[in-house]
């Protein structure tokens, strides 16, 4: 069974809508280390009532995820598997999947947990009635989010504060994982970076490519270093460099 939205009134002018029964989602899913979780994120993908082709990239985990990830695409719930034999980073990663994507939208997956496909259907709705090239998911727009760290959250608007002065976007939430992107956009979109410069590099192409760009507000369940969290201050510093870099080359 299908996702269902509101149906599209034809008289409005400058739309492009992309039906829903005609969608293939390519749910792009860079995976490093992330063992305890692979599965339980492939299963809640493949509860979503819509059509995926789901591309996993495993960035040369060490602790068995590798494995688990040929497993499970022997077993159907992967769609296309990569494999990197040097760790690359999130962002190549990326890139890799977006090159075998085929879907007319696509969308970045983390294996974490932290982001629920559930709310895919919220993420979708501006595309499908031909408001959107691209929508982002924000973790400041009101969601349920869980309660952590207070100077990770200034620091994503300060970031987010400086991307948009290069890019005079007015988002609220640049480093959110959750993007939809329509697949041909994203396809054409020249990316490099390859740790976690990607998401202020992909804001900025979306911006010189002027594409309409649409926020919606998400659930966000953030881990704790503990419980395996990757992104650190110096990935925070590297941002400004990155945001800098994307704004001044095309």
């Amino acid at each position: 069974m299908m996702m269902s939205l509101p149906p599209v009134p034809s008289h409005i002018r400058g739309r492009t809508p992309l039906p829903l029964d005609e969608i293939v989602l390519s749910v792009l899913i860079p995976v490093y280390n992330e063992r305890s979780t692979i599965e339980t994120i492939l299963d809640a993908v493949r509860a979503v009532p819509i059509r995926t082709q789901v591309i996993c990239v495993d960035d040369c985990s060490t602790d068995g995820t590798r494995e688990e990830l040929q497993r499970l695409s022997a077993a159907g719930k992967i769609d296309v598997l990569r494999l990197h034999e040097v760790n690359r980073g999130k962002g190549a990663a990326i890139r890799t999947a977006l090159a075998a994507s085929t879907g007319n939208v696509v969308i970045v997956q983390d294996a974490d947990l932290e982001y629920d496909p559930a709310d895919w259907s919220v993420l979708l709705a501006p595309i499908v009635d031909g408001r959107a090239d691209a929508v982002f998911g924000s973790r400041f727009l009101g969601g349920q989010h869980r309660v952590l760290h207070f100077w990770h959250s200034v620091g994503n608007r300060v970031l987010t504060t400086f991307s948009n002065m290069m890019t005079d976007l007015n988002l609220t939430d640049m480093e959110t994982c959750y993007k939809a992107i329509r697949g041909d956009l994203a396809r054409s979109l020249t990316l490099t970076s390859d740790r976690f410069g990607f998401e202020p590099e992909v804001t900025a192409r979306l911006a010189q490519a002027k594409a309409r760009i649409y926020e919606v507000p998400i659930s966000y369940a953030g881990r704790t270093y503990a419980e395996g969290k990757k992104i650190g201050w110096r990935d925070g510093v590297a941002a400004f460099w990155h945001i800098l870099r994307a704004s001044f080359t095309r």
